[in-house]
């Protein structure tokens, strides 16, 4: 097949100037290789044979002008897709500017840092972050570079060591590379003294450059099947989750660091860094300054091992995906039936009437649902996350726990609108106010089998970690009594301020023309779920303040009957409200 199959490759997507003239080299370069071997890199000869032989000279003479056609290719579909879109082209300039300004301080504060007792262990500590973020960005945004999908070049005769030089060649290009080298060069800056440190520098900066595209490429292209998934799908949208998860780890390491002495404290962990790559050609550039040689010689060694292994999983990914037929559909379909029947089950513990059948659509909807899932998963883990860290650093309450409950509550809000278009079929059902009622209060008990044991979970470890386990009944009361307040005033939210979740995008969770509702409705209802809980607080408030600690445990069953009272009075409410404006709501959660 030449490389001018058509409807296939770069031509499919690429720019109206890549025409067969740019794609002939691909062609030239690996259509003989086509004729007497497959184009999976397998010779036909041992190692050491003349063909062999012949076959590498030919892939090492096709990889430099390959290398020149991908990077044609790939700044001519940049130029053209920023053409296309006005909206792209001011992100693409907005992303860059932060970019190379974050970049810019970045490689001050390195330069500023140079004669530093503690400069390697945080030059070697950011590489060593830098490497990290290269690995797990891929699997978060796997659509980050289409220019570079090898999936469109199955149907060219392409061979995969060239593919990979040319393709790896390309990746240098973009902001990501820009930010990283310049923060490479900024550690090199800090770490280079003398001749020799700065010849190693020389080779280390670039080394560390290349092992960072490279581990996102073998991550990507390993992963390739499952990126292109539902699971991938539901993986971008959790990356919100992780950057949240990463703040807090931060935040919190920041402040252990002032605790612990400052800097010095990062010398036993910055010791084991240096010897991993990429972080280890930084390493080599400090023990050159410091005479070591031979250290230097061998974290050298290492990174170039490295990028050696990830070059050649790379290319054995590639060649899988190239060659061998996809068939992540069968093992889906096998695992989607073993699900099936796992979940009936479970679901088998559920009453067979109008309330079980709701709960299991809402669990599903937590189950399959990309955005509910994120919700969910997002909620869970920073409800979780938020009062341990506190706890951890000594600053913090077990009252916080109520964070926990507020979050999971916040679930009840919009309800309907998580049926999208499909509520139609939902509001078939509803006749009678009753009908509303049970619908409410199905979802609700949907959600209170996640909730109830999770707000008490969360109570008992941070006063675990705090000690404070006389206080636990009555923070496990105020922890109840807002999230029965929120599921009352999610309830008549739903009904009364209903909006759309688009489902076009992973990163829109409310449609054009909206958004001020759905802030009215979630902000507004948590400020009435925080007003109706007064009586609770203050009750807890005046043990405190008058030293009533022998009757905190009356906090619990008050909190708990006071925390049911408000929701049964919230579904209640709304229930008449849902019954009487179900048109309103199906147009209201249509418009995504």
């Amino acid at each position: 097949m030449s490389g001018r199959t058509p409807g296939t490759g770069p031509s499919k997507t690429g720019p109206s100037e890549t025409g067969p003239s740019e794609t002939a080299p691909w062609g030239a370069g690996s259509s003989g290789a086509a004729h007497d071997e497959t184009a999976t890199g397998v010779t036909g000869g041992p190692g050491g044979s003349p063909a062999a032989a012949t076959v590498r000279e030919r892939d090492a003479l096709g990889a430099g002008a390959l290398a020149g056609v991908f990077v044609q290719l790939k700044l001519s579909l940049l130029r053209n897709g920023l053409r296309q879109s006005s909206t792209r082209t001011a992100v693409f300039v907005t992303s860059l500017v932060f970019a190379l300004l974050f970049a810019a301080g970045q490689l001050l504060g390195l330069i500023l840092l140079r004669g530093n007792e503690h400069a390697v262990s945080v030059t070697v500590l950011l590489t060593g972050v830098l490497a990290l973020g290269w690995a797990v960005l891929p699997l978060f945004f796997p659509g980050g570079d289409e220019t570079l999908d090898p999936t469109r070049l199955v149907m060219l005769p392409l061979r995969p060591r060239p593919l990979v030089a040319a393709l790896l060649t390309a990746s240098l290009m973009g902001i990501g590379p820009l930010f990283a080298l310049c923060l490479l060069l900024g550690s090199a800056f800090a770490l280079a003294h003398g001749a020799v440190a700065l010849l190693v520098s020389v080779l280390a900066v670039p080394l560390a450059l290349l092992v960072c595209v490279a581990l996102a490429r073998a991550v990507a292209a390993a992963n390739v099947r499952l990126l292109t998934s539902r699971k991938g799908r539901d993986l971008a949208v959790l990356s919100g989750l992780v950057i949240a998860i990463g703040a807090q780890l931060v935040n919190f390491g920041v402040q252990r660091l002032g605790e612990s002495g400052g800097l010095s404290a990062l010398e036993p962990a910055a010791g084991i860094i240096q010897w991993l790559p990429p972080a280890a050609a930084i390493g080599a550039i400090d023990s050159a300054s410091e005479g070591a040689y031979g250290t230097a010689l061998a974290q050298l060694a290492l990174t170039a091992g490295a990028l050696y292994g990830l070059l050649h999983s790379w290319q054995r990914s590639l060649t899988k995906l190239m060659t061998a037929p996809d068939g992540s559909t069968l093992a889906a379909a096998q695992e989607s039936k073993a699900r099936g029947e796992r979940s009936s089950g479970q679901h088998r513990l559920l009453p067979d009437s109008r309330t079980g059948t709701v709960m299991r659509r809402s669990l599903r909807y937590v189950q399959r649902d990309p955005k509910t899932k994120a919700a969910w998963v997002s909620a869970l883990a920073i409800g979780f996350i938020v009062p341990l860290f506190n706890a951890f650093q000594g600053s913090g309450s077990i009252y916080f726990t109520c964070f926990a409950s507020g979050m999971l509550g916040v679930q009840m809000y919009n309800q309907f609108g998580q049926d999208t278009s499909a509520f139609w079929m939902v509001a078939q059902t509803i006749a009678t106010t009753k009908d509303a009622y049970a619908e409410l209060r199905a979802r609700a008990l949907a959600l209170l089998l996640v909730t109830l044991p999770y707000t008490v979970v969360v109570t008992v470890i941070v006063a675990a970690v705090l000690d404070d386990w006389q206080a636990l009944p009555s923070a496990t009361g105020v922890a109840l009594a807002v999230l029965g307040a929120m599921l009352g005033t999610g309830a008549i939210s739903s009904a009364r301020f209903p909006y759309s979740i688009p489902q076009d995008s992973a990163y829109k969770n409310v449609a054009p023309g909206q958004t001020g509702l759905a802030w009215m409705s979630v902000l507004g209802g948590m400020l009435a779920a925080a007003a109706l809980c007064a009586p609770v607080i203050a009750a807890t408030i005046w043990l405190h303040s008058t030293d009533g600690h022998a009757w905190l445990w009356s906090v619990l069953p008050f909190g708990a009957l006071y925390g049911l009272l408000l929701g049964w009075a919230g579904l209640r409410l709304a229930a008449p409200m849902a019954a009487r404006r179900l048109p309103e709501i199906l147009t209201a959660v249509s418009k995504g």
